[in-house]
């Protein structure tokens, strides 16, 4: 639309570029695609921004919002409760792994992460460890835009202009085997380092001080870096050994991401804290939660205890009705399932694309993943600031999106196209998103 830069402010959007132009406007989805105000159909390779996990469309779930606003349409989760919340709190302490019962909502992943933080803290205050306060991390990471998740996050460029942050955020490294910096011939032996670190930081800040480690199952940014094995059993092995929360940040990783309800379900490991948000209700209204253990509860249960935490909109009764509308079609069409018993196809369809020269990894699980670009197949040979910038926004953001998909091409690391298409996508969608990466990356390396 031609005034969509008059008075709309643009999330992580660099708005000069729509200076002589009109900005994409998207209007309407269906299944695994979205068309344009021009009635151009775009094939949705990042379900909106990880998001829209049942697909487009569903008036089911709309009509669950129009329902529950027509009843209920707002009321705080401040000393009252409402059914919804109710409801779908127990449907996910009942999905969520261990003892994982005590459900805190919030409107998005960031906010989760923040109360995930901010429990932390209190906790340990309130069971005599008042000093440990930090945070460990891993480089690259995105953990959210609020000063604390900000804090947490490990990209240096979305944080500079914020600075300085909350104190106690502490860096490790990530998982990126494939950049390897020690043990690049062995998975199991790089993950055992990368666990490693994790304690070796935890012991130079001093066990005393910090209180939880915040580890995604697979980490977004960077491009999709999954664990090697083992990984995440050593952390939770140093983790108990130092008395330091876990925190397994599933924004992205739940709701069947990754082929399971719970990424940690995937790979075996129990965290003391899971925060969600994104496709618990498939974006088709805002929520989010962090999901705590009995026992961080405990300290709370007392005649004046008290969590003094919360937002005004955390649990909205029309949000928790259309989380429980998503996880009923979750349920009845077995989306979960269905990405078990896809990502086999969708990985080997995305592993065609290895045969071009400017592809160097291709990683992931379930449905997403992470398609590393580089200069030289054989050296893996990145491309420096000035080449990236000219390849991922000069070109392949444009290129991708007019040649009917959308998805990611980003350079917070190495440069990367990353994919998370719909729970629904079938085959027919993987060949067409690597038809189109084919052709689009084809052309992109006879620019270089």
């Amino acid at each position: 639309m031609a005034n969509a830069t008059d008075h709309l402010w643009m999330h992580f959007t660099r708005m000069a570029s729509y200076a002589d132009g009109e900005v994409p406007t998207i209007v309407r989805g269906e299944g695994a695609y979205v068309w344009d105000s021009q009635g151009r159909r775009y094939l949705d390779g990042l379900a909106g921004l990880f998001v829209v996990n049942a697909g487009h469309g569903r008036t089911e779930l709309a009509e669950a919002a129009a329902k529950q606003a027509a009843e209920l349409a707002y009321f705080p989760l401040w000393s009252y409760a409402h059914p919804t919340a109710v409801e779908l709190a127990e449907k996910v302490a009942s999905l969520a792994p261990g003892d994982l019962n005590r459900v805190f909502f919030t409107t998005g992943g960031s906010e989760a992460v923040e109360a995930a933080w901010k429990l932390a803290r209190a906790y340990f205050k309130r069971t005599g460890q008042p000093n440990k306060h930090k945070v460990v991390s891993r480089y690259i990471a995105y953990h959210g835009t609020s000063m604390g998740a900000l804090s947490i996050t490990g990209l240096p460029g979305i944080k500079s202009d914020f600075e300085p942050l909350v104190p106690g955020g502490i860096k490790v490294p990530n998982t990126n085997f494939y950049r390897a910096p020690e043990h690049g011939d062995s998975a199991e032996a790089f993950g055992r380092w990368a666990a490693e670190e994790i304690g070796r930081a935890i012991e130079r800040e001093g066990p005393d001080t910090v209180a939880a480690v915040f580890l995604e199952p697979v980490q977004n940014s960077g491009g999709c870096f999954p664990p090697p094995p083992g990984y995440f059993e050593r952390v939770r092995e140093i983790c108990d050994a130092y008395d330091v929360l876990l925190v397994s940040d599933e924004v992205i990783c739940s709701w069947g991401r990754l082929g399971e309800y719970f990424g940690a379900v995937r790979y075996g490991y129990q965290p003391d804290i899971i925060t969600t948000a994104k496709g618990i209700t498939s974006g088709y209204a805002p929520l989010g939660a962090m999901i705590a253990s009995e026992r961080l509860m405990e300290p709370f249960l007392t005649e004046t205890g008290m969590f003094a935490h919360g937002v005004t909109f955390g649990g909205h009764p029309v949000s928790c009705a259309v989380a429980l509308a998503n996880l009923e079609v979750f349920a009845r069409e077995d989306l979960v399932g269905h990405v078990r018993a896809n990502e086999d196809a969708f990985r080997s369809t995305l592993e065609k694309l290895n045969d071009l020269p400017i592809v160097g990894d291709v990683r992931g699980d379930g449905y997403f993943y992470g398609i590393e670009l580089v200069k030289d197949k054989t050296t893996r040979e990145t491309f420096d600031e000035a080449e990236s910038e000219r390849l991922l926004r000069g070109f392949l953001s444009t290129a991708l999106f007019q040649a009917g998909l959308y998805c990611r091409a980003d350079d917070r690391g190495d440069p990367v196209v990353q994919l998370a298409p719909p729970l629904i996508s079938e085959q027919q969608q993987f060949d067409e998103i690597e038809q189109i990466l084919r052709s689009v990356l084809t052309e992109a390396w006879s620019r270089l």
